[in-house]
């Protein structure tokens, strides 16, 4: 664990800071990306969506369920979190008040992640599905590993 290949002469390093992988074709994880974008202490975050090379190769270090990798995951100080538990390890980098969502990790599992899937389900039907992965703007496309 520790590095990923972006092109076969260029190494991502998972340990730089967090990374964020998102479904790129969904408004409501587009929504949280620029949430994050615009909230977060500091430029620590850096993104990719799940569809790209980028994600597919930073994931084979680590062994997530398939059926966890539906809108948000998470890989940060050698560790992937999926569901509920990633977006709420996010809240721990937003500036307050949004820094206060991180005790809400507190809660039962079980609890947090059915509300998660709750919404993951319906995400698409409630907020909409983009043709294809956005396209960061030009002052954060560094950020985007897969950009």
């Amino acid at each position: 664990m520790g590095t990923a290949t972006a092109d076969a002469d260029e190494q991502i390093d998972t340990t730089e800071g967090p990374i964020l992988l998102f479904d790129g074709v969904c408004n409501l994880c587009n929504g949280f990306v620029q949430f994050v974008l615009r909230h977060e202490a500091g430029e620590r975050f850096r993104f990719a969506s799940l569809q790209s090379d980028v994600a597919t190769e930073i994931l084979e270090g680590y062994d997530p369920d398939a059926a966890d990798l539906d809108s948000v995951v998470l890989v940060e100080d050698g560790q992937c979190y999926t569901r509920s538990t990633a977006a709420l390890k996010v809240a721990r980098h937003l500036e307050p008040p949004y820094r206060l969502g991180r005790f809400f990790i507190y809660a039962p599992r079980i609890l947090r992640d059915a509300v998660y899937r709750l919404v993951a389900t319906s995400r698409y039907r409630v907020f909409g599905k983009k043709d294809r992965c956005m396209v960061p703007s030009e002052d954060t496309r560094d950020r985007f590993l897969d950009a």
